[in-house]
Order: C-alpha cells, then sequence, then structure tokens
C-alpha cells in the first residue's frame, strides 16, 4: 500500500534549520525561524509561565479528560484581551480551545465549508500553512495582492475581494502584524473593510496570532473590533503562541460571533463534532498556564512586562533599519513602520543563496526575514551583506 505514496517535498525551513545548525561560522545570522528572540539569541519561556507552571506542578490534582472544548477557563479569560469591555458582545460571542492557531484556523475552514463556503479569498502572500490547510480541506483558495510595491496594505485588492466574494465565499484576514509581509491595515482602512464586510455580507474569518506584538494589545485587536461591531457573523482563530512563548505547548482558541446568541448552541455542536474527530480535545498544560496567569493580577502584570520589552526590542530594531535608509538597491525605510516578527524583502532566489553561503546569513527563500532574529551586534553585518548581495 504505501508504494502508492507520491514523495512530498520537504519542509522548506526544517531544512534551513538543520543548514544553519551545520554552519561553523560564529559569526552566522539566523532570520528563517519564526520565534522571538532576545538581544542574546535565546527564546526564553516567560517568568509568567514559568510561575504559572509551577502552581500547576503543587496544585493540579487531576489530568482527566476536559473534552473537546478544553479548558474554558482559559478561553474566557482571553476574551477581555481580544474583544475589549463587552468580550462577549452581549452574549454573541464564545468559544473554545484549540491545538494552537494553527488548529483553530482549521477549525475556522472546516466549519465555514459544512455551513456550505467553498472559497475563501485571502491576501497574498500569507502564511503557508493557510494555503496548505485549504488544500486539504478541499477549498478554493482565490487570491488577492495583500501589499503594494511601497511597502502599505492594498486596500483596493481586499475591499474588492470583499465585495465580489458571493455568498458561498469567505475573506481570511490577518488580524494584525502579518506573516509574512509585517504590513498591517490602517485604522481608516480597517474601517472601510468592516463597512465592506457589513455591506456585503461576505462572511469574515480573522486569524490572530501576533497580537500584543505589534503596537500594543489595545492597538492590534482595534481592527478586528472595528470589523466585529458591524458584522452580524465572524470566525476568529487565536494563537498564543507568540505573546505567551508558548510555540510547542500548541495554546489557541476559537471563537464564533453569531447574530443571536442561540445561534451559538448549534455553531458549537458541529465545531465539538469537527474538533472530536480530529483532535478529540486540545492540550491541556500550556491553556492552563495562562489561565491561571489572567485570573492573577501579579502575574498578569509580569506577563504584561515581558510582552512591552518583547515588541520594544523589536521596534528598535525596525527603527534601526529604517534609519540605515538603503541597502544596496533595498528601501529599508518602510519596515520601521511594519508590525510585529515578519517583514519581506525584494530578494531573488540568488541573492538569498548568496547571503547564507557569503555572508551566513539564513532566511526563507520568499525574502521573509524575522525581524527578531537582528541584534544590535549583528545589524551592522547584515545591511552590509545586503548592500554588497543586492546591487
Amino acid at each position: 500500500m504505501l508504494d502508492r505514496l507520491d514523495p512530498q517535498a520537504p519542509d522548506a525551513l526544517l531544512a534551513l534549520i538543520r543548514l544553519y545548525a551545520a554552519d561553523p561560522r560564529e559569526d552566522k545570522i539566523d532570520l528563517g525561524v519564526g520565534v522571538y528572540r532576545t538581544e542574546d539569541g535565546d527564546t526564553p519561556v516567560f517568568a509568567a509561565i514559568k510561575q504559572a507552571e509551577q502552581r500547576l506542578v503543587d496544585d493540579q490534582d487531576s489530568k482527566s479528560y476536559l473534552g473537546p472544548e478544553g479548558d474554558m477557563g482559559f478561553v474566557n479569560a482571553l476574551m477581555p484581551y481580544i474583544f475589549g469591555g463587552d468580550p462577549t458582545m452581549g452574549g454573541r460571542i464564545s468559544g473554545m480551545q484549540t491545538p494552537g492557531g494553527t488548529g483553530a484556523v482549521r477549525l475556522a475552514l472546516a466549519l465555514a465549508q459544512k455551513a456550505g463556503v467553498k472559497r475563501i479569498h485571502m491576501g497574498v502572500p500569507s502564511w503557508p500553512n493557510h494555503a496548505q490547510i485549504l488544500a486539504d480541506l478541499g477549498l478554493e483558495l482565490v487570491p488577492f495582492d495583500h501589499a503594494n510595491p511601497d511597502g502599505t496594505a492594498n486596500s483596493d485588492a481586499v475591499l474588492g475581494a470583499i465585495n465580489g466574494a458571493g455568498d458561498d465565499a469567505a475573506v481570511l484576514l490577518h488580524a494584525c502584524c502579518h506573516n509574512p509581509t509585517g504590513i498591517d491595515y490602517t485604522a481608516d482602512q480597517w474601517g472601510a473593510i468592516a463597512e465592506a464586510f457589513a455591506d456585503s455580507g461576505t462572511f469574515p474569518i480573522i486569524d490572530s496570532a501576533y497580537q500584543g506584538l505589534g503596537q500594543g494589545l489595545e492597538e492590534d485587536a482595534a481592527g478586528l473590533r472595528t470589523v466585529l461591531a458591524k458584522v452580524p457573523e465572524a470566525f476568529i482563530a487565536y494563537s498564543c503562541d507568540k505573546n505567551f512563548g508558548q510555540y510547542r505547548d500548541r495554546v489557541g482558541a476559537f471563537y464564533v460571533l453569531a447574530q443571536e446568541k442561540t445561534a451559538l448552541d448549534t455553531a458549537f455542536s458541529n465545531a465539538n463534532a469537527l474538533a472530536r474527530a480530529c483532535w478529540s480535545m486540545p492540550p491541556d498544560h500550556g491553556g492552563a498556564a495562562v489561565r491561571i496567569i489572567l485570573r492573577d493580577t501579579d502575574l498578569t502584570k509580569a506577563w504584561l512586562n515581558e510582552l512591552d520589552d518583547m515588541r520594544a526590542r523589536m521596534r528598535t530594531v525596525r527603527d534601526a533599519l529604517a534609519d540605515a535608509g538603503t541597502a544596496g538597491r533595498i528601501d529599508l525605510v518602510p519596515l520601521g513602520t511594519q508590525n510585529g516578527l515578519f517583514a519581506m524583502l525584494p530578494v531573488s532566489k540568488d541573492e538569498v543563496a548568496a547571503l547564507r553561503d557569503d555572508h551566513g546569513i539564513y532566511m526563507a527563500g520568499s525574502g521573509r526575514i524575522n525581524i527578531a532574529g537582528l541584534t544590535q551586534g549583528n545589524l551592522p553585518k547584515f545591511i552590509a551583506a545586503l548592500a554588497s548581495v543586492a546591487v
């Protein structure tokens, strides 16, 4: 039977990790892996998470099943940070825990498909797994350009997609800190997007994977909240991988906004059935740690301080890149106004290879770089190398 399988292309990022690990150069730079790094190059466990985990060790008295909805204390504790002062919007929003943001995206798309959606309009480039999940579900991807050549968001393209989507389609948007470009919609653009959703009746699916890493927790949720205030229904996929440093613990949540609160029971009976068939129930540990943090004033303060430090460091890197002006033909100035972990550089695959082979700088073949891989110590080398290659 196994001889019927076709070989699949290896994950390019995993191959890049292996190449980086095998490189003996002491001044090599890893801009490929999408995790936050400190100025020292570490990806530490949050101190607040460590304290919450210790409480779990001390106090947790069972590892019994929770059910496909997961830890609802975790799900509900996140909601004020995502949705604001009226986190259920009068009882119209509810959620469930998922295995990471990936599980939340998968569940959102599968439930949309079960409700009759056949096509997903999505700005490109996007997180590669978006397209892979769509292909696995058999949903049609209808791409539109996310960004303009000048490093700003293409509002005409997204508005065209929303207005022309049709009844059997949905539009998938990034809430903030766009992956891979770092290019977010402005407040005015979000306002126009919300109006377009409201006027057209197109269904929104919003992926929020980086809240707090852009401009701040409130600022990064503003676009999402603007849309939800205008539409009768929406799906929201949420990840705690980055803003709680829970990468390998797979901590996410899926939320539904319904026109009437009575529709939530039906929506989640279907969502639970899909989850039960896919992963049965989400892993508990990471979500329980987040719940403990968000229910404790001191731990919440500690978490917010750590998140502030992360955001400030990435902003410092972006400012330094923008201050450099240009590197060869590459205009670095727009990177200063973009957000989050990632940015896209207009470099060719040959130039990416030259950066790797000649300078020990590792990045995705698409030109995506992880801003957090840059430090005050290696920034001059990166800018000089880029200038020598991108001529």
